[in-house]
């Protein structure tokens, strides 16, 4: 598959595993937007923005992260999944964890189910292995759309924060017509209605998210909401949830969200 690569934020859930003698065999499940600083901060303490959880009982190895969650909101659900199996409705398939078992082995065994259950199996997630010499297979195996990958994350290029548009250059665009209508309906698009493009270049798909939508959905009938599908333009294929998730990417916001992690972590502990 020729899937663009996604960017703009950046949105990780990861377990941590515990090198300490004392507690060795501990996890830790979290969220992050950097997963560089926040395997710092756990391994600083609490007062250095760690969680309560793992403070004092470093060093931290963060083994896994999974990514590519459209927003923190997704990723924050998927996080809370994890850490409790036995409340999300979603995975009451899921056994107990044996008195035999590892706390590792368990939360691999819960994250193989959860990437195969809706919502989660639908996403254009990536697995990846910050330390390979920790990699296990999963049972079930990832959906065949979910890359699993080794090594730390790709750099998250800067995204350039939108110009301001003077009333001018509004009117100019309204005159030209063609490029501030969708590509499929040709009903005139909005910067507020989130338009979608293509990420390939070259390409002049600019479309309503219903109209998009709409189109793929005609190759995953019975489906709500499609996977992926072919550009109606350029006619490669594309992730849904990288589409969505490339919407409306402001670098300001994404530094608010580094910012308030800690809170949110702080937040979900309680």
């Amino acid at each position: 598959m020729d899937h663009a690569a996604r960017p703009g934020r950046f949105f990780g859930v990861y377990l941590l595993y515990c090198q300490n003698p004392r507690h060795r065999g501990r996890v830790y499940v979290g969220f992050t937007v950097n997963p560089a600083r926040r395997v710092r901060q756990h391994n600083a303490g609490r007062k250095k923005g760690g969680a309560w959880r793992t403070s004092g009982r470093g060093p931290w190895d963060m083994v896994l992260i999974i990514h590519g969650f459209p927003s923190a909101v997704a990723a924050l659900r998927f996080e809370w999944a994890w850490q409790h199996p036995q409340a999300s409705r979603r995975l009451t398939h899921v056994e107990p964890r044996l008195r035999s078992e590892a706390a590792f082995a368990f939360h691999l065994r819960v994250l193989a189910h959860m990437l195969r259950v809706p919502p989660w199996v639908r996403l254009p997630l990536t697995l990846r292995w910050l330390r390979p010499d920790f990699r296990h297979e999963l049972c079930p195996a990832p959906p065949a759309h979910m890359p699993i990958t080794f090594g730390p994350p790709p750099p998250q290029p800067s995204v350039p924060k939108r110009p301001a548009v003077s009333e001018a250059d509004s009117e100019q665009q309204l005159d030209l017509g063609t490029k501030a209508r969708c590509s499929l309906c040709a009903r005139m698009l909005q910067d507020e209605e989130g338009p979608l493009c293509c990420p390939h270049p070259g390409c002049p798909l600019r479309a309503h998210i219903i109209c998009l939508a709409e189109e793929f959905l005609q190759e995953e009938p019975g489906q709500l909401l499609p996977l992926e599908g072919h550009c109606p333009s350029c006619k490669k294929s594309l992730l849904w949830g990288n589409l969505v998730g490339q919407c409306h990417v402001d670098t300001e916001e994404e530094e608010d969200l580094e910012l308030e992690e800690e809170h949110w972590t702080d937040l979900l502990e309680t």
